[in-house]
């Protein structure tokens, strides 16, 4: 037990030394990637390899993203579902009850338009219904049908069945880990997409990152 305590301490100032500002929860944060890192014997991400820990990370959230939707795409077949964005909405709709229909295409991260044609096309097929809001009727709202009702149930089964494929060679702490981490960055620009519609791309950039870095990655 001694000898432990004595690497943690070691360990501690190592990290110190080199992060002064560090907190606790940084040094875990840090032990923990250095401590899993493990040698690749395939290639990490298909294609080209961002050189920098930001695009690394984009691309294989990235990947990962466009995989679960092929494997999930497979899990619908046959359900009455063509699509993984689908389900999103369906399920959308079953747990605000009965929302606008701005509310659900923008929840799912959807154009306004590809979003309307995605819903146009689920009502067509009998999974929701839509109707004027009574306090707003330039507004619409949606609620799922009888048949959206059981189709979300069997979805619903078969998308957990597919989450847990796709994530069963990670350890529990792990996932917890990555959702902590992860969980601000989403939040934040969920909020803020919307609103930088339209803007240039350098102006969001500053915006977000600050004129001084903006400055100094330019001349880089």
């Amino acid at each position: 037990m001694e000898n432990r305590t004595i690497e943690l301490v070691n360990l501690w100032g190592a990290f110190e030394k080199k992060y002064p500002d560090g907190t606790i929860d940084d040094f875990c944060r840090h032990h923990l990637a250095q401590k899993k890192e493990k040698k690749l014997t395939s290639p990490l991400v298909g294609g080209v390899v961002p050189g920098f820990v930001d695009g690394l990370l984009l691309k294989i959230i990235g990947r990962i993203s466009k995989l679960n939707m092929a494997y999930a795409n497979m899990a619908l077949k046959g359900t009455g579902l063509n699509q993984i964005e689908e389900f999103g909405l369906l399920m959308t709709i079953r747990q605000e009850k009965n929302p606008k229909k701005t509310e659900v295409i923008y929840a799912n991260l959807f154009e306004l338009s590809s979003g309307t044609d995605m819903l146009n096309r689920m009502k067509k097929r009998g999974l929701i219904k839509e109707y004027s809001d009574l306090e707003d009727k330039r507004s619409k709202r949606l609620e799922l049908t009888s048949k959206g009702e059981k189709v979300a149930e069997d979805c619903k089964g078969r998308i957990v069945r597919n989450a847990k494929m796709m994530m069963h060679d990670m350890h529990d702490d792990d996932k917890k880990l990555c959702v902590q981490l992860l969980k601000d960055t989403e939040i934040k620009f969920s909020a803020l997409w919307q609103k930088h519609k339209g803007k240039e791309f350098d102006d969001i950039y500053t915006e977000i990152v600050g004129k001084e870095t903006t400055k100094k990655k330019a001349g880089n």
